[in-house]
């Protein structure tokens, strides 16, 4: 009787690994999901905060390299 190789079973492995992650990123995003779904609607004219008061274009330099 022939034994399978030891590329039988180290391929096997790794097609677990995928798809254990591929799991894992399936239930991240079904999480993100409903986690965006569950958001309070934001009002019309609301900025968003993590862009307020950012100004399309060039910036002003810091004061440290105001010459």
């Amino acid at each position: 009787m022939a034994k399978k190789s030891r590329q039988t079973f180290l391929k096997r492995a790794k097609e677990k690994t995928r798809q254990e992650r591929k799991g894992e990123k399936e239930a991240r995003r079904a999480e993100a999901k409903e986690r965006k779904a569950n958001l309070p609607p934001q009002a019309e004219g609301e900025e968003d905060p993590d862009i307020a008061g950012i100004v399309p274009g060039p910036q002003p330099l810091p004061p440290q390299f105001d010459d």
